[in-house]
């Protein structure tokens, strides 16, 4: 297998039950919308970025798939300013978890979005 170079991205395109509501919330973390199919409201496809950080969202569930959101597991996001991070998001979203120090090493905090989805922004302790 050949390995991943820097112009290699990961994007999660994730299913979601209110596209507004969702790209709002992606918003009061610090997000920029950079795409979508039309007025937000009505939009079934959409694109939000933060620096390197790209997430997709969709509102109709392709053919073979869930019809709900449903995930098992947490997004990270590596960053140095985890700190400074916590503290432009804090009072703006609930914390899931965090900020503290994990008994795995890692330093982070979480927040859930209104898909259930969870995002977690973390650093070696």
């Amino acid at each position: 297998m050949e390995k991943i170079t820097s112009g290699e991205r990961f994007v999660p395109s994730l299913l979601v039950r209110d596209m507004a509501e969702t790209l709002a919330f992606y918003r009061q973390l610090g997000f920029e919308v950079t795409g979508c199919d039309g007025a937000e409201a009505s939009s079934t496809w959409a694109e939000a970025k933060r620096g390197e950080i790209t997430f997709q969202f969709y509102s109709e569930a392709p053919n073979g798939t869930p019809s709900t959101p449903v995930c098992s597991g947490t997004f990270y996001i590596f960053t140095n300013q985890l700190d400074a991070l916590a503290l432009e998001l804090q009072g703006k979203v609930e914390f899931a978890w965090g900020l503290e120090v994990m008994n795995y090493g890692m330093k982070e905090f979480a927040d859930q979005d209104p898909n259930g989805y969870f995002i977690a922004f973390s650093k070696p302790a």
